[in-house]
């Protein structure tokens, strides 16, 4: 009942409470960042959820779009601005992600949705991460979130899609509150965020 309702019925019900509550904090860092970023304090990209269907994940902008001489974008750690990298810090980057919780795209607790051209690199056990909707927060998040090594991260999530239930959702969810509060595995060595995913070499 929880897998086939209820967690859909409580993603919704949590989403839509949490929005309204942190509607202040969405208005303040929106301003802020269409401040710092020209104009653009949202951040849209196709990515996969349940059964590779692509949707539109909305993020808060935290890097700006400066670029070299070439015309190329700067690496990801030049373009986080100071605004961005305490949002993305505290977590505050996620609040956007509870619209696509509410319209069904993803769920509260979930693996991470990720990036649509990594799609043809997985192999048949790291597909299994697209057999439920994503989340904004999953078991590789409080394992080390972005710290972590791409197999770890897939070993998380494919776990999790084998054995989620209320408790571990409700485990998941208070220490992710934890996480935020110390800002462990916010980044990975060297890097603003994750290095890319090539694949299985």
């Amino acid at each position: 009942m929880y897998k086939s309702f209820f967690k859909r019925m409580i993603d919704f019900s949590f989403s839509l409470l949490g929005f309204l509550l942190l509607l202040p904090v969405f208005v303040l860092v929106t301003v802020g960042l269409y401040i710092a970023n020209q104009g653009k304090p949202f951040f849209f990209q196709m990515r996969p959820g349940k059964k590779e269907k692509i949707f539109k994940i909305i993020k808060f902008k935290t890097m700006n779009d400066r670029k070299d001489a070439n015309g190329n974008l700067l690496a990801d750690e030049e373009r986080l601005t100071k605004i961005g990298a305490f949002v993305r810090k505290t977590s505050l980057d996620e609040i956007p992600q509870l619209l696509n919780v509410i319209k069904g795209d993803m769920s509260l607790i979930g693996p991470r949705p990720l990036l649509v051209q990594y799609l043809p690199l997985y192999n048949d056990f790291q597909k299994q991460r697209h057999s439920i909707r994503p989340g904004i927060t999953g078991w590789a998040q409080i394992n080390g979130r972005n710290a972590i090594s791409w197999n770890q991260k897939f070993e998380y999530d494919v776990w999790y899609v084998k054995n989620y239930n209320f408790l571990l959702d409700l485990k998941i969810v208070f220490l992710t509150i934890k996480k935020v509060f110390v800002r462990e595995g916010i980044s990975q060595q060297g890097a603003a965020t994750m290095e890319v995913f090539k694949g299985n070499l």
